[in-house]
């Protein structure tokens, strides 16, 4: 049991040191050299008001890094949603001989064991979308995944460093992004 531990802590930190997995996508031939202003349509319902809250603020200090401002009526509207769902891995250990206990005469069959072990962990993302508010037509969207560490601290680290990376090459067109 000592050794399954060993060999777990290793991937138990690999997972926690991942960054999210981020996409975006970009209506073709938007112009977004025209948007300068933004405004909150939907704001994420995280089930937690304070990560809502942090998501909500990364993203607002993101655009404002790009130079656009936070408005009443915006040139965009930001819809962002939150999902969350649990996923499953089976780490399976043998034990015993490398041939499953086969012996020169194929006896000794069930020698050694096998012990598995199911690890249920929770997979969040977040979605954002973007829409022209005058159109309304749909403008641009980033998604971030990642697991969800048990720590709010842990917490916090993959929701900035997911919108960062989703906002990495923003505005699309730019010299950020190229």
């Amino acid at each position: 049991m000592k050794r399954v531990a060993m060999l777990l802590v290793p991937l138990m930190l690999a997972a926690c040191a991942s960054t999210p997995t981020t996409t975006t996508d970009t209506a073709p031939g938007t112009d977004f050299s025209k948007y300068r202003t933004f405004t909150w349509g939907d704001k994420p319902d995280t089930g937690n008001p304070l990560a809502g809250q942090r998501i909500v603020a990364d993203v607002n200090a993101q655009l404002q890094a790009k130079g656009w401002t936070e408005s009443d009526q915006g040139d965009v509207t930001l819809v962002a949603h939150v999902a969350t769902s649990q996923k499953q891995t089976m780490d399976t250990f043998y034990t015993g001989t490398r041939y499953g206990g086969w012996g020169w005469r194929g006896v000794g069959m069930g020698m050694g064991s096998a012990q598995t072990v199911v690890n249920t962990y929770d997979v969040g993302t977040l979605v954002l979308d973007m829409f022209d508010t005058s159109t309304q037509q749909a403008i641009w969207r980033g998604t971030a995944t990642a697991t969800v560490p048990s720590s709010t601290k842990a917490q916090n680290a993959k929701i900035d460093a997911g919108i960062a990376k989703m906002f990495a090459d923003f505005p699309p067109g730019s010299a950020a992004s190229k």
